[in-house]
């Protein structure tokens, strides 16, 4: 009877655990699908709208000063995160989508309709099976995290060479290096969202999830974005 007992409350605690995993992911898929949104709704209004693609694209200020925007954005939600209330976290990711949106606006310009249909939709696919791949697979992505961001990191220094030397062939292999880096990232953050939903404590209160989800979604959310903008680079029909 106690056997029984005992192996019925371990049953029950596995389900609990599985469906507060569970309850994580919906949030943090549900924010990410709010990010996704609020940057393509802002980025078709500030494309169609002349006076303000003249007042962001006039002259190199306006960009330059949402790309810190967006960068100070990410390091305060990213290393803030325990500090800040689960409003302001949410707030940031909102605020972060917005500004991702209007750098983003310059993409509807540069590349044929088409293209940006199929590069969202190629992105969206390759996305979905890396991360239900790192939701269960069993294998221990952590290893591979490492070599990620190394890869990370040699695509922002040749990014930042190529503004000079302006080569096509480095772009070319930049953009292939930069899809396979993004792609692994999937697997890997999703794995290491759910390894967040299993150190959460049962009885945790809603904003310790919730703030784990905005967390997670921005790192999804950036992970879509660059393969999405590397898609177009590699295979875009410019207009």
């Amino acid at each position: 009877m106690s056997q029984e007992f005992t192996r019925g409350l371990s049953y029950s605690v596995a389900d609990s655990r599985v469906d507060l995993v569970n309850a994580l992911f919906r949030r943090v898929y549900q924010w990410m699908a709010i990010g996704l949104i609020l940057t393509a709704v802002t980025a078709y209004g500030v494309a169609s709208n002349g006076t303000l693609m003249r007042v962001f694209y006039g002259s190199p200020m306006p960009l330059i000063v949402v790309a810190v925007a967006t960068l100070g954005l990410v390091f305060a939600l990213s290393a803030g995160i325990r500090r800040i209330s689960a409003g302001a976290a949410s707030a940031l990711f909102v605020i972060y989508s917005v500004l991702n949106g209007l750098l983003c606006s310059g993409v509807l310009l540069l590349y044929a309709q088409e293209s940006v249909y199929s590069a969202f939709f190629s992105t969206a696919g390759m996305f979905a099976v890396m991360s239900v791949y790192g939701l269960y697979t069993r294998r221990d992505l952590t290893s591979l995290g490492s070599f990620l961001y190394m890869g990370l990191i040699g695509l922002i220094i040749s990014g930042l060479v190529n503004l000079f030397v302006r080569s096509t062939m480095v772009e070319f292999v930049t953009s292939i290096v930069g899809v396979v880096v993004f792609l692994g990232l999937t697997a890997y953050d999703t794995q290491t969202i759910r390894r967040m939903g299993d150190e959460i404590e049962d009885g945790e209160d809603g904003v310790t999830i919730r703030k784990a989800a905005v967390l997670g979604a921005l790192s999804l959310y950036l992970d879509f974005i660059n393969i999405f903008l590397y898609l177009l680079r590699l295979f875009g029909k410019r207009r």
